[in-house]
């Protein structure tokens, strides 16, 4: 058995498959967020019960473990990676309000790169050049779909590319603390900072919400938290450059909800920059294969 400590060994496509899982979450849970905001229920609201609720579903699941949730050596590196979710967090639901799901889901995927570009210097993981080039064509797709030019980049743009930023150096913190502290406790960690912090804000926002929309902001709460523990199981299992540019699979999701809620369709260019974002991944995964076991 190896120690508390140790890395557990690498799993490549169970890595994968969680931060497929994963961003499918966040891509639901934003849709259902633009719901709530067509709706007029307050922002600071839902960025509440997208907290509260993740916080109530950690007690409920794992009622016999309350008293160890918030134990660990890293309260440090916790605190920090909680505070970058909930600014992260902020910045998204208040740019889904502003913007298109899709348009904002497209910026938000240079986050990958990002993730892949600090994971060198911070976590001290080796990119092959082959690497680095399937990324890139990830991003060549990324570009396909947004088409600078065309009008995405507003002022409003600048929330998801916020939203990037904090993304990646949440990340990368969780995978630095991933293989020693257990994934409940940094679950809860991310609900429980955020679900004070917003409740001390709430009071002077509160808006009575309807039956339904209690219901969405208790799906918004599951799927959040559910979203972060794959994040962290997926970490536990392959490196960093390895499972970021999977991120990109979120395209789909965003993709289906902005039909199914919003009568949104891709055009083609859209669907030809998921192709090429869906075979740089492939590459990617392919190219991994060989040097760890499934």
């Amino acid at each position: 058995m190896s120690a508390p400590n140790e890395r557990p060994a690498d799993a490549p496509l169970r890595g994968v498959l969680m931060m497929c899982f994963a961003v499918a979450c966040f891509a639901i849970m934003n849709g259902f967020v633009k719901e709530l905001r067509v709706q007029e229920l307050p922002l600071i609201e839902i960025i509440w019960g997208r907290y509260f609720f993740h916080m109530v579903i950690v007690l409920a699941l794992f009622p016999r473990r309350i008293p160890m949730l918030l134990s660990g050596s890293d309260k440090g590196l916790q605190l920090a990676r909680s505070i970058l979710v909930l600014l992260a967090t902020a910045c998204m639901f208040t740019a889904v309000g502003l913007m298109p799901l899709a348009d904002v889901v497209a910026i938000t995927f240079i986050a990958p790169l990002l993730i892949t570009a600090l994971s060198v210097p911070l976590l001290k993981e080796r990119v092959g050049l082959r690497r680095w080039l399937a990324v890139l064509v990830g991003f060549v797709g990324m570009l396909i779909i947004v088409r600078p030019g065309g009008g995405l980049f507003q002022p409003a743009a600048m929330l998801p590319i916020g939203v990037t930023i904090l993304y990646a150096l949440y990340q990368i913190i969780t995978r630095v603390i991933s293989h020693r502290t257990d994934p409940v406790n940094t679950v809860f960690y991310t609900a429980i900072v955020g679900a004070i912090v917003m409740s001390l804000v709430v009071p002077f926002f509160w808006q009575a919400p309807t039956i339904a929309q209690w219901g969405l902001l208790i799906v918004v709460g599951l799927l959040g938290g559910l979203g972060h523990w794959a994040i962290i199981l997926a970490y536990q299992r392959a490196e960093a450059p390895l499972v970021a540019p999977f991120a990109y699979t979120e395209l789909i999701w965003a993709g289906l909800m902005g039909i199914a809620l919003f009568g949104n369709y891709p055009d083609v260019w859209t669907l030809v920059g998921a192709g090429v974002i869906a075979i740089s991944g492939i590459y990617i995964m392919q190219r991994d294969k060989g040097h760890s076991t499934l």
